[in-house]
């Protein structure tokens, strides 16, 4: 992974692009591809989970353990790490892709943005959901306390190409992700008028790639949940400071119904 990122990297952003645009939709339709293929199959049991997931969120049960401190401590600290993972919201991170983009006003991209968060956490979520419950309901030798490996046993359900499909899915994702990063981070460093060290900063991130796949995964999950919260903090504390800003030009161009408009400065 190391080498692959070397070679993409040191090309600079136009290659990051053209990989990212290569392997994100190809990705994208194959795990959809496998989780709709997944959910006809078992289809008789998608009223069950249904039920289930609401039953398991809305029970006089779960309403009670969420009201203990350390279950309520354990819920946020974990539900929003990985949330953030899933999405990156409110870590600061997608308006650097969106302010590179071509657009007529900052409300237009805005609105495409936010999109982001909608497929990837409603719909890309919620599809994995319900294959995992379905396919914990359709399966009882699916060990459904394995965590992470779940998904894994409920695409080896597909014929011959479950598991690579997942796979390819998961290097893909992985691969991607390091590279949409490595844009995000460059961008940084360039605004810190670091385009005189750029080469040795690439060179420094591929390094770090290479520690991170091979010290302990414990270790990378804390140290990833850390530097997010240290992101999320001062970029949450800017929302806040500028919602006059949002407000003002969301009332200027969407309320007034001109998205086709172009900023005026």
């Amino acid at each position: 992974m190391s080498i692959l990122t070397a070679l993409v990297v040191i090309g600079g952003v136009k290659s990051i692009a053209k990989v990212c645009m290569g392997l994100v939709p190809i990705m994208a339709l194959l795990y959809v591809g496998g989780c709709i293929y997944i959910l006809i199959v078992n289809h008789a049991y998608l009223g069950e989970s249904f039920r289930l997931i609401f039953e398991s969120a809305f029970s006089a049960r779960a309403a009670g353990s969420g009201f203990v401190g350390t279950t309520v401590m354990m819920a946020a600290r974990y539900g929003i790490a990985r949330g953030l993972f899933s999405n990156e919201s409110g870590l600061g991170s997608a308006p650097i892709v969106a302010a590179a983009a071509q657009t007529r006003n900052p409300v237009r991209q805005a609105l495409v943005s936010s999109t982001g968060t909608f497929w990837d956490t409603v719909v890309i979520c919620a599809l994995t959901g319900l294959v995992l419950v379905s396919s914990i309901l359709a399966y009882p030798d699916i060990d459904y306390t394995s965590d992470a490996a779940l998904t894994k046993m409920a695409f080896a359900k597909i014929p011959y190409i479950g598991t690579p499909i997942l796979s390819f899915g998961i290097v893909t994702f992985a691969f991607s992700t390091i590279l949409g990063w490595t844009y995000y981070s460059q961008k940084a460093v360039e605004y810190l008028d670091g385009k005189k060290i750029m080469f040795a900063y690439r060179l420094m991130w591929i390094l770090m790639i290479y520690v991170g796949s091979v010290i302990n995964l414990a270790l990378v999950w804390n140290f990833a949940d850390l530097v997010n919260a240290l992101m999320a903090i001062p970029n949450l504390i800017s929302l806040v400071l500028l919602s006059g800003v949002v407000v003002s030009e969301t009332r200027k161009y969407l309320w007034n119904n001109r998205l086709n408009d172009y900023h005026e400065e």
